[in-house]
């Protein structure tokens, strides 16, 4: 599977890229087996009693463990990041072949068994400045529960703090619309890319006990002033759709998990991409080209983006949308 010029311009240019179909039905069912195995025996979260998903998670259920938490409406199986079935998934050969088109250097490869996200502590709150600290797999599985009566709120994006290049979502299974999926703002690396001091890292201010009023990523002011009008002023492309459907995003691409206002769980896994020159790259200024540590395919990429490719996109606005060619 290889990504053509459309698709590659369309993510240069709005940060992010749907591809459905990319994952292997049969291990995304044997990962939500392990999933689901994962539960303590007597949890009241049973798989086949639908009723029992509706969140919040009961007391009793509850686990602050770092590498899977179960808390409010979300379950995060970090321990799952370097499962076999789950690095077998998400970095497979065709998921791997794309990234390469994407990015410029050798792809770092995960580990089978090795270090799982939040193994240094827990995240968020109450956990270290950066709890990707050790990462060796993929960030992990990722679910959230059915909101149920709970209000409506608005969308709320953010960005990553810890170094990567290119994210990646994949869904394990069906995930109708409304129903938590990942959210991301089209356009916004390009806006938020020269409000970091980093290119691809950010300054932390670690915790101390005796100064306990701040801890964490050190924002600029351009930074928050832009958060706060893309919240404000845009609107965010929800990447829903059928078990092996995946997104890829752009580093710098504001995005958020969706609110989950559907009757089934939302189940998806996360994974990041790097390549071996990340070290080198992720301390110097975003100054410059944004791209020019990406492949030639993506910095020479000015094909047009056709209204059909836009709407299977979901590009708000695609119905009426007349796009040009471009060069970015």
């Amino acid at each position: 599977m290889r990504l053509n010029h459309e698709q590659l311009s369309f993510f240069k240019r709005y940060g992010y890229l749907l591809v459905p179909d990319v994952m292997d039905q049969a291990l995304c069912a044997k990962v939500r087996d392990e999933m689901w195995a994962a539960l303590p025996p007597d949890s009241h979260l049973r798989r086949d009693e639908q009723a029992t998903h509706v969140g919040p998670f009961r007391s009793e259920d509850e686990s602050l463990d770092s590498v899977h938490t179960r808390q409010g409406y979300r379950w995060l199986n970090r321990a799952l990041g370097v499962s076999a079935q789950v690095i077998e998934l998400i970095y497979s050969e065709a998921i791997c072949a794309m990234a390469e088109q994407l990015l410029d250097g050798e792809l770092r490869q995960a580990v089978v068994g090795g270090t799982p996200m939040g193994t240094q502590g827990p995240a968020w709150p109450g956990g270290p400045t950066d709890p990707a600290v050790g990462t060796e797999g993929a960030r992990g599985v990722y679910c959230t529960l059915p909101y149920g009566e709970r209000p409506r709120e608005p969308d709320a994006c953010h960005t990553d703090g810890h170094p990567f290049q290119l994210g990646v979502v994949g869904l394990l299974d069906d995930t109708p619309q409304g129903g938590g999926a990942f959210k991301v703002w089209p356009g916004s690396h390009a806006k938020l890319y020269p409000t970091f001091n980093l290119r691809y890292d950010q300054p932390r201010i670690p915790y101390y006990d005796h100064l306990p009023s701040f801890k964490g990523i050190v924002h600029t002011p351009e930074y928050l002033q832009a958060i706060e009008e893309l919240n404000a002023q845009e609107q965010p492309v929800e990447c829903y759709g059928s078990a092996g459907d995946i997104v890829f995003w752009h580093h710098r691409t504001a995005h958020m998990a969706g609110h989950n206002h559907s009757d089934v769980i939302r189940q998806a896994v996360l994974a990041d991409f790097w390549t071996d020159k990340l070290d080198e790259l992720r301390s110097s200024a975003p100054d410059g080209d944004m791209w020019r540590d990406w492949s030639s395919a993506v910095q020479n990429s000015d094909t047009e983006i056709s209204p059909r490719f836009a709407r299977q996109q979901r590009l708000p606005g695609s119905d009426a949308l007349a796009v040009s060619a471009f060069r970015t």
